[in-house]
């Protein structure tokens, strides 16, 4: 009887029992973040109890949204986005030590779930009540549909250091691609593509839980001492591109070097955002593989135990900011 009278208004009903449902769940997250992390199988530290925490007050926000607006399907759009982020996260948490994967499979079941049923909410929010948003995806083409979505997912990472080698050096060691697994913590091999001399190669990258995703990439612009660019092929299962920039640091120390990244992010810009928690997202595995090709070039090795040998900053621990300089 309530699932018709649903059918027969204008939705509202069904928008404000999902914005109680989402407050309800923040309060949750933010109240009880210690047992939230233990339900969901992540280890009980408080790094992971504080972006929990900080789950939740979207989620309080999202509802205050859906309730100020119950006939807008913009607020519901909202839970299905962050529903999108909360998968997105917990597919990162299985490269979490000590992380409890059935209670992570199990949550993520529970999510996928909650998605559908928001998505299909939205959907029916918006028709019930003609809502500009859906009118307006309705009336594009399904081509440029798939290009907003594109564009809504294109996240940017970039990174510079500056290391005491010539350009032409730093240069040389990039180019040799077999060397990119020496300092790219994620790299596991690269090696050139049979039938295409130096210019396409395959990738073979660690991924969480153990696993590995393979693509091929090919260089698109190539300046000795200069520039080198590249970009995957098609039907790459992640699609990127990219560049560097070998530029003469001042003052004679050495060289800059510029990378720049586009890729494809699942759960778009919040989904990177929370990827964090886990450390697994791509700028911060960035800044991670310059200062390691700093250490490779100045010392010959990647310097592991830093951190047990010397206090705060040093030439083969330097800061985590963007650009490090020497």
């Amino acid at each position: 009887m309530e699932a018709e009278h649903w059918r027969a208004s204008d939705g509202s009903g069904l928008a404000k029992a999902l914005g109680w449902f989402s407050i309800g769940l923040g309060l949750g997250e933010i109240g009880t973040p210690r047992l939230v992390t233990q339900l969901i199988g992540v280890p009980n530290k408080r790094e992971h109890r504080k972006k929990l925490a900080a789950l939740g007050l979207r989620e309080i926000v999202t509802g205050i949204g859906i309730l100020a607006r119950p006939r807008s399907s913009s607020g519901l759009w909202g839970r299905v986005a962050g529903d999108l982020v909360d998968l997105a996260m917990l597919g990162a948490a299985f490269g979490v030590r000590r992380a409890n994967r059935s209670r992570l499979s199990t949550a993520m079941g529970i999510i996928a779930a909650i998605t559908a049923a928001d998505a299909l909410a939205a959907r029916f929010v918006g028709k019930r009540n003609g809502d500009p948003t859906s009118r307006w995806l309705k009336g594009i083409g399904p081509e440029s549909r798939r290009v907003l979505a594109q564009m809504s997912r294109e996240q940017r990472a970039h990174g510079t250091v500056t290391i005491r080698k010539s350009p032409e050096e730093v240069y040389r060691f990039w180019r040799e691609l077999g060397n990119l697994s020496r300092f790219c913590a994620h790299v596991k091999s690269v090696h050139a593509t049979a039938g295409y001399g130096d210019k396409r190669s395959h990738w073979v990258v660690r991924a969480p839980a153990g696993r590995t995703v393979e693509w091929d990439a090919e260089i698109t612009e190539d300046r000795p001492g200069e520039r080198i660019a590249w970009r995957t092929v098609e039907g790459a299962r992640i699609a990127h591109q990219g560049w560097v920039r070998f530029v003469p640091a001042s003052n004679d120390r050495g060289t800059e070097v510029h990378v720049e990244i586009a890729y494809q992010a699942p759960g778009g810009r919040l989904g990177v955002k929370l990827a964090k928690i886990f450390g697994e997202e791509p700028t911060q595995q960035l800044h991670g593989d310059l200062r390691r090709l700093k250490q490779v070039l100045e010392t010959g090795e990647v310097v592991h135990s830093d951190s047990s040998i010397h206090g705060g900053r040093h030439p083969a621990r330097p800061s985590a900011a963007t650009e490090v300089r020497s």
